[in-house]
């Protein structure tokens, strides 16, 4: 099904990108980024000069890491800052997810078994259990595999939503997500 065909003026919510939320994501991106880089600069003697992580090999690796992922986290603001589709969409179809780096698409309400919450350090997800999560597992391109499968070890799901990027709460997400479910799910 087309993206086109999902947007069905019946009964439909849409939660924009909240523009606020990407901007902060994106400046303390750059703040995260910098540090890395910061780190990549301390020259191996001077690291080795401290008493504690005094392995240039560990504060360089951390550092490159630091770069990496913050760097991704970043880009990903920037490109959602001129995104002008509905982070999530529901309607009596389904949900179309365009929330995060590697969101889902369309989630057809007959794919859906279930949802439920998964906490990180007070950080709340929605995953959204499948009936066929090996499909979505390998749905785009390597990078969005790999977190799939990540979710999927940790959650049980490979489509995990937060509302880091939409503008709603998580409880309004959980919320808007029951409703549509009792409505159009596969049991309603």
């Amino acid at each position: 099904m087309k993206e086109s065909e999902f947007m069905n003026p019946q009964d439909e919510k849409k939660i924009a990108l909240s523009k606020n939320k990407l901007i902060l994501l994106v400046a303390g991106s750059c703040v995260f980024v910098a540090f890395g880089i910061w780190m990549l600069s301390i020259s191996a003697a001077e690291i080795e000069s401290h008493r504690r992580y005094n392995d240039p090999l560990f504060v360089h690796g951390f550092g490159l890491i630091v770069v990496l992922v913050f760097g991704v986290s970043g880009a990903f603001g920037i490109k959602k800052l001129f995104d002008k589709k509905p982070g999530l969409f529901f309607n009596s179809i389904g949900i179309m997810d365009n929330s995060s780096g590697v969101s889902a698409g369309l989630i057809p309400w007959s794919e859906i078994s279930g949802f439920d919450i998964y906490e990180v350090h007070k950080q709340k997800m929605l995953v959204i259990f499948l009936k066929n999560p090996e499909k979505y597992i390998e749905m785009g391109n390597a990078i969005k595999r790999h977190v799939n499968k990540v979710n999927f070890k940790l959650c049980g799901s490979p489509i995990v939503i937060t509302s880091n990027a939409l503008k709603i709460n998580f409880d309004e997400l959980l919320k808007f997500s029951s409703e549509y479910m009792a409505k159009y799910g596969p049991s309603a």
